[in-house]
Parts: structure tokens; sequence; C-alpha cells
């Protein structure tokens, strides 16, 4: 029951509903896609194996009662649901931000999943699972991260046409360094609808290059 980890890090959510709050991470390695802004291409290969047990023993010698598992793309590793499991059952909090392109219905119900729709501006529009959608529940989140006013216009049209925004917690990720946080604050604004603006606060407090924050 071995998974290939990038890196892990104890460090404040950068984004989310819970940004600001202490967690630690567990950076998974591997990627199916290859967005445009992606900020963390270093875990697209290398890592060291680690098991399971391992894992959540790391967890278990941290303060933190909050747990993030992310990647690359955590759900392309087979071991990841025992992974989040494990780390419940040994009473942590558990969040899982996956890209949206692979079924997340293995995932323990207890994790809160954090899913991100790929608008077209990451370049990776055509591999959203759409029958995710139907599995979300209001315990999960789903993220947007736009590039542009397109984006943000196409991900209206996909919040709308699933409900979303009447379902579960919807953020709005600017692309950092490309899309004002005052623009994005604007277009949310005009739609009337219960959208959150989810800059990536990690960047703001350490900057965009450090990484194991």
């Amino acid at each position: 029951m071995a998974l290939v980890v990038c890196e892990t890090f104890a460090s404040l959510m950068g984004e989310s509903t819970r940004a600001g709050v202490p967690a630690y991470f567990i950076r998974l390695t591997g990627c199916n896609l290859r967005c445009r802004y992606c900020d963390t291409t270093y875990a697209y290969e290398g890592g060291s194996a680690m098991t399971v047990g391992a894992l959540v023993d790391l967890a278990r010698s941290q303060p933190h009662r909050l747990v993030l598992v992310t990647g690359g793309e955590p759900l392309l590793q087979p071991e990841t649901p025992a992974l989040l499991t494990e780390l419940l059952d040994a009473g942590f909090t558990v969040c899982l931000e996956t890209n949206g392109s692979l079924p997340i219905g293995a995932v323990d119900a207890r994790v809160h999943r954090i899913l991100d729709v790929k608008c077209p501006g990451s370049h990776m529009a055509d591999h959203n699972l759409w029958a995710n959608m139907d599995l979300l529940t209001s315990r999960d989140e789903v993220k947007f991260v736009v590039a542009d006013q397109l984006d943000f216009t196409w991900a209206l049209e996909v919040i709308n046409n699933f409900l979303l925004a009447e379902r579960l917690p919807v953020l709005i990720s600017p692309v950092f360094g490309q899309v004002a946080l005052q623009e994005a604050a604007a277009w949310i604004l005009a739609t009337g609808l219960p959208l959150r603006l989810n800059p990536q606060l990690h960047k703001y407090i350490w900057g965009p290059e450090v990484r194991g924050v």
C-alpha cells in the first residue's frame, strides 16, 4: 500500500472555504493534465514511495487536525482512497483537491472534496468528467480557475447548468498575476450569486515561487 509522494509540509490553507486555517499537506506525485498556468509542475514526476501507514503517522506527528491531500492529481494513484479513509479513521478532517478529470465515486463520503473544473483558459476543459457533478454533496466545493472574463462567463454557464451555487460552495480563483482581484470581484458581484472569491493566499504571503507553503 505505497504511494509516490512529492512533498509533505505544514502550512496555512491557501485556498478553499478553509483558506487561512493551519493544515498538514500531503502532495502526491503525478498528473494527467497539463494546465497552461500550472504552478506545481514539479509534482509531475519524481517523489518518494511511502506507505499509507507512514503518511498517517507523519500526520499524527503534527499539531494540525486538518489534512489536505493534493497533487498533481491524487486520484491517479490507486491507494489514495485508502489513505483518505485511514486519515479519517485517525480522527483528521480530510480535504481532497482533485482536477475533476477522474471519477470521485470511490472517495470516502466523509472527505471534503474540492473539485477543480477546468475552464477553457487552462487548455484542459475537454478533460472535465461531468458525471462527477451528480456525485457532489454540500460538504464538497467546486473551484473554477479563471484566466479572463471569458473563463468566468463559461464558468457561470456550468454553475447554472448544474445548479452548483444552490448545492455547495463555489470558488472563483483568478490566475495569480493575470486577473486582478478587483476585476474578479466585480464579475462576481454582477452575478448576484453567492460565489466566493478565492485568491491563492499562500502566494500573497510567501510569494509565487516558494514551495512547501
